[in-house]
């Protein structure tokens, strides 16, 4: 009981680290990618770089901040009180907790009648996508 207790202390920041990585560096890549592409002249109906460009941007620097942690912390706290172990609930949810992010940030906005475009949504909820694989794979199959 000590044991599993103890295990279960050091996999699950561990999981939550190594899923914010994955999360950032699918985040960054995917939208590089992106940027890239417009920079190209290819897909402009995707990805506009004077709003949406900047918005990613915007909206990435507003992911560092501690507001925007908190769709993920609670679903990995509800993941582990109701020791959920379906790699579904992790990848979906971290999909949805990152997807979450284009409306935090836009929350803080006053007057700001504009959504994010289909291209920030993409790229958030792949890299939430990833997230939660990792979390799932590191400390959630064994909740």
């Amino acid at each position: 009981m000590v044991w599993r207790v103890l295990s279960r202390l050091i996999l699950v920041p561990l999981g939550v680290l190594l899923a914010g990585i994955a999360a950032l560096l699918v985040l960054l890549s995917l939208g590089l990618e992106r940027a890239t592409q417009v920079a190209a002249g290819r897909n402009w109906d995707l990805f506009d770089l004077s709003g949406a460009g900047f918005d990613l941007l915007t909206q990435g620097q507003l992911m560092a901040s501690a507001v925007t942690i908190i769709p993920a912390l609670l679903l990995v706290i509800i993941g582990e009180v109701a020791k959920i172990r379906s790699s579904i609930y992790y990848v979906f949810g971290g999909g949805l907790a990152l997807a979450a992010i284009p409306l935090v940030a836009k929350i803080g906005y006053a007057g700001a009648t504009f959504g994010p475009t289909d291209a920030v949504w993409q790229v958030f909820a792949t890299a939430g996508f990833a997230g939660g694989l990792v979390y799932w794979l590191v400390a959630g199959r064994r909740a």
